[in-house]
């Protein structure tokens, strides 16, 4: 028995043919056009007052911060260094052990912190009296600014 195999391909014919020819021509226009849409809603200042921008807003080149804001740590590091001329350095050691137990994410820049302090104590009272102070505070960060600032 001869079975015959005659069966046409229908090729650049059929309706799944066009949709998926208009789909290759549509979907990249889409996407990218979609992507910078996205873009420029994105609050790339941080400030959602002005979240949505357009990229031909003349009003943001010439916009100033109203305020910069300080990182938390730069703003622990004047208060101490302050402290630090008005009292002592054992204070200002004290308070910054007790603003990293208080404020974890400030573990990571006690060691600056307490260095900073210890050249900040070699100038204001020396180097002998400076080392007086030091404590473990931060792994001996003190200790090594006073040597720093020393040496």
């Amino acid at each position: 028995m001869k079975h015959s195999t005659t069966q046409q391909t229908r090729r650049g014919r059929g309706p799944a043919r066009r949709i998926g020819r208009s789909l290759a021509l549509v979907l990249p226009v889409v996407l990218v056009l979609s992507g910078t849409l996205a873009v420029t809603r994105v609050s790339w200042s941080g400030n959602s007052s002005h979240s949505v921008l357009a990229a031909s807003d003349a009003s943001v080149s010439d916009a100033k911060p109203r305020s910069v804001r300080r990182a938390p740590q730069d703003v622990l590091r004047d208060k101490l260094l302050t402290e630090l001329q008005e009292e002592n350095p054992g204070v200002a050691l004290t308070h910054l052990q007790q603003a990293v137990n208080d404020r974890p994410s400030l573990a990571g820049h006690c060691v600056s912190i307490a260095r900073a302090l210890g050249r900040a104590a070699v100038r204001v009272y020396g180097p002998t009296r400076a080392q007086s102070y030091a404590r473990p505070v931060c792994d001996t960060a003190f200790a090594t600014g006073v040597a720093a600032a020393h040496g």
